[in-house]
């Protein structure tokens, strides 16, 4: 996928989070989905910090990225729940 594809599904992303924040009446919808968006990429980060400990791990690459980044930390969950069927 191009740059340019990655940075339009992140922007399309921040913004669908952005209307739904807004729509559910937050004082910083823009905000919120910011913090959204990098709850899903930290807790990837930590997933694969923790895969010593736990024995979990889970690759990284541009399509778990973008599932951690659009999904957030449902997302993470999907990504842990498809390994462990995989």
């Amino acid at each position: 996928m191009p740059l340019w594809g990655i940075i339009s599904v992140l922007a399309a992303a921040f913004v669908l989070f952005a209307f739904l924040h807004f729509v559910a009446k937050n004082k910083r919808p823009f905000k919120r989905a910011l913090i959204s968006m990098a709850a899903g990429l930290f807790a990837l980060a930590a997933v694969n910090l923790t895969s010593s400990l736990t024995g979990v791990y889970i690759p990284v690459s541009l399509l778990s990225v973008l599932t951690a980044a659009v999904g957030g930390v449902p997302g993470v969950t999907l990504l842990l729940f498809l390994n462990l069927i995989i």
